[in-house]
């Protein structure tokens, strides 16, 4: 039986503010070495696509190919790939757990951020294995909510993350999932992986207004908050709270933010 999952964020503008940030340098250093011209590959969870296109450059003239579960961002990344007149790039709506391609597909599969929010991550990869050619590579990372730093210590930020833990296990998903990456890929069968760390840091008066004002608006506009008003975890008067300790953090000096990822490299 298919397993469904519910993903926690939504793709709000404020959240999407936040995806699109990401590229190959801030968010897929630890594997970018791997990609050559011509090469195959699976973006799994593909989300607005700013990740894909940067390993189709990569890859050109390979094809890379984006799935995502939502047809909403499908259509988003879609649109951005035809603005960009992005050449050997394809999205279309797909599910993790069971991938609408044949065995031995593509030299790489690529998932940022995606084994946090599914309720069966080993299943996930064993499907990604199933279409990577042997030798190929599946490649994730994913943040550890567990390891997350911030100052200072406003109690607003502690309720923010006792939320996001919560509402996020609640959802099925695992939001230690950067720690577990390697076990779960030797679960699923793969007996060559290599594993990384890496930290993103958001400190100067740029990144604090950037970080702190997106999850200041994510936390009252968002799925998000939508889903903790829901659950029972926060009402307004808590969510309120929390935004403005978003707030409070960027206008400080002081503030300093550490979001920490796990990463592996497994063979096919």
């Amino acid at each position: 039986m298919k397993v469904v999952d519910r993903y926690l964020h939504g793709h709000h503008a404020s959240v999407l503010r936040s995806h699109e940030w990401r590229n190959l340098a801030n968010s897929g250093a630890y594997f970018a070495g791997l990609l050559r011209p011509g090469m195959t590959v699976l973006d799994v969870g593909s989300g607005p696509g700013t990740l894909t296109f940067d390993i189709a450059a990569r890859v050109a003239p390979g094809a890379v190919t984006g799935v995502d579960r939502s047809a909403d961002i499908v259509a988003h990344a879609t649109g951005a790939a035809s603005r960009r007149g992005a050449a050997g790039v394809s999205f279309a709506v797909g599910d993790a757990y069971a991938l609408d391609f044949p065995d031995d597909s593509f030299d790489v599969v690529h998932a940022h951020q995606v084994l946090q929010h599914l309720s069966d991550p080993v299943a996930a990869l064993r499907e990604f294995r199933r279409v990577v050619r042997p030798g190929g590579f599946v490649v994730a990372r994913d943040v550890d909510w567990g390891g997350t730093m911030w100052a200072p210590k406003l109690p607003g930020l502690a309720e923010w993350m006792r939320i996001t833990q919560t509402m996020q296990r609640g959802n099925g998903g695992e939001p230690f999932a950067g720690r577990f990456l390697r076990a779960w890929a030797l679960d699923a069968g793969f007996a060559d992986v290599t594993s990384s760390a890496s930290v993103w840091c958001f400190a100067s008066d740029e990144e604090r207004r950037w970080w702190g004002g997106l999850w200041s608006e994510r936390v009252t506009h968002s799925d998000w908050g939508a889903q903790a008003r829901e659950a029972g975890e926060a009402d307004a008067e808590t969510l309120d709270t929390v935004s403005r300790a978003w707030l409070e953090w960027a206008a400080d000096a002081s503030g300093w933010y550490g979001m920490p990822h796990g990463e592996i490299i497994a063979r096919g």
